[in-house]
């Protein structure tokens, strides 16, 4: 009998030693969480695997242990993909200096280091730090060029028309936005990743039309949002590209039936896009979007550019070129659906590819309409296609769904009374009948 539990205890021993040596050898960690909002998105890993380089983290933050809990928790989700990254806590009371020299404005400023790059973020959040580490990666700066003087939309104004809110979107991402009016500048600049041409009102001078087909011959990317009217000399562009666009509005019923439910308005012109072409910008894209004012766009293949349908309508779209006015129908003179409103071109120059988008809508992306459905998430894919970053996608947010428990006033008194009245008498009965026990021995 001894021997049995002197062999029992030898062999509890063993197992807890064992446990305790596996425990430091592999490490296991599940995230029960509703939306695995304690575990990273799947953006955020796909970016840890395209840094090979270590990664320095410094936050500049006063030593509130609440605080320093809170960023050390958040950024072991980031080591436990990337082992190489480094957390450093900076008291800027104790370091006054180093906050002059690194140019810290706010407590809290995080900045991230890598391979000799250097990115900063005002957020304590993943979608703060993934930003600055995709900022650190893109390496060079990417520079977006917004083309300027025929009354495109602009990119720092604030009307419903204007392009500021998905602009400020483009810089959080480590984009250098600048307008660029070739009027006054004989090219577009060699390092222009991207040169967005936003809805002219007005005639291109031969000079311009030359300076963007240079920037296209070159190599250049290019952004092309066209609405519904002329192309103010643009169309040759289109033609070097075998884009050609379809006359006329196209006219959505899906929208005028359901639209006041969905989206706020009855337009018919508002075009609802459910389906998307076979094509990294729209891999996996389950969103759908809306393009107030549209026009169709066709296709060929020309020369070495390789054409894909992006966006397309439903099947009973049509392009309206009559008067939009009163009852409206489909007719002989209209064209029908469905109809392409977005298509990517790319081809190879060499040891890169060129690439381009043409959207037959520049509201999708205006102010207005731009936190509609998807058009944010699509936006933000197309200028991470354009600028070769479509592994970097816009680090969605984690919510809970359950963080806030509603209770009428009836369901309130009946917990009240649970914990003021009832859990007391429980307790007091209890206590009352032990002692009765005791007694009655």
């Amino acid at each position: 009998m001894l021997l049995q539990n002197l062999l029992f205890v030898a062999l509890f021993l063993g197992a807890i030693g064992l446990t305790g040596w596996l425990s430091t050898q592999y490490n296991y960690q599940a995230d029960w969480t509703e939306n695995g909002r304690n575990t990273l998105s799947e953006a955020s890993v796909a970016l840890l695997a395209e840094m090979p380089q270590p990664v320095t983290i410094t936050v500049f933050v006063r030593e509130t242990p609440m605080v320093r809990k809170h960023i050390t928790e958040l950024v072991a989700r980031y080591q436990r993909y990337k082992a190489d990254i480094e957390l450093k806590f900076i008291n800027p009371d104790a370091e006054p200096q180093r906050v002059r020299e690194m140019n810290i404005t706010t407590e809290g400023e995080i900045v991230v280091e890598s391979a000799g790059q250097q990115a900063r973020t005002k957020q304590i959040s993943e979608e703060g730090i993934s930003n600055a580490l995709q900022k650190v990666l893109r390496g060079g700066e990417r520079r977006i060029a917004f083309l300027q003087g025929h009354g495109e939309r602009d990119f720092l104004g604030a009307a419903n028309y204007d392009l500021s809110a998905w602009a400020q979107q483009l810089q959080a991402k480590g984009a250098q936005l600048y307008g660029l009016n070739l009027a006054s500048v004989a090219e577009v600049p060699d390092n222009t990743s991207l040169l967005v041409i936003a809805g002219p009102r007005a005639d291109l001078l031969a000079g311009e039309l030359v300076a963007i087909q240079g920037y296209l011959d070159r190599g250049g990317n290019l952004l092309w949002l066209v609405d519904p009217g002329e192309l103010f000399g643009l169309s040759g562009v289109g033609k070097e590209m075998g884009v050609q666009f379809l006359p006329g509005t196209i006219i959505d019923p899906n929208v005028s039936q359901v639209g006041m439910q969905l989206f706020g308005t009855d337009d018919p012109r508002m075009v609802l896009v459910a389906s998307y072409g076979a094509h990294p910008v729209v891999a996996g894209f389950d969103f759908n979007t809306l393009f107030p004012v549209a026009r169709g766009i066709e296709i060929s293949d020309v020369g070495e550019w390789q054409p894909t349908t992006l966006l397309k309508t439903l099947s009973n779209v049509w392009a309206e070129r009559g008067e939009i006015a009163g009852s409206i129908g489909f007719d002989a003179a209209d064209i029908a659906g469905p109809l392409n409103i977005g298509v990517a071109l790319s081809r190879d120059r060499g040891d890169s590819q060129q690439r381009v988008v043409v959207i037959g809508d520049g509201d999708f992306l205006s102010n207005g309409y731009l936190g509609v459905g998807g058009n944010l998430q699509l936006a933000m894919n197309i200028a991470n296609w354009l600028m070769d970053d479509e592994a970097l996608l816009s680090i969605p947010a984690k919510s809970a769904s359950d963080i806030t428990l509603e209770m009428d006033e009836f369901e309130l008194a009946i917990l009240g009374g649970a914990f003021l009245v009832v859990l007391p008498l429980l307790l007091l009965g209890s206590g009352f009948f032990i002692w009765w026990r005791r007694r009655r021995r």
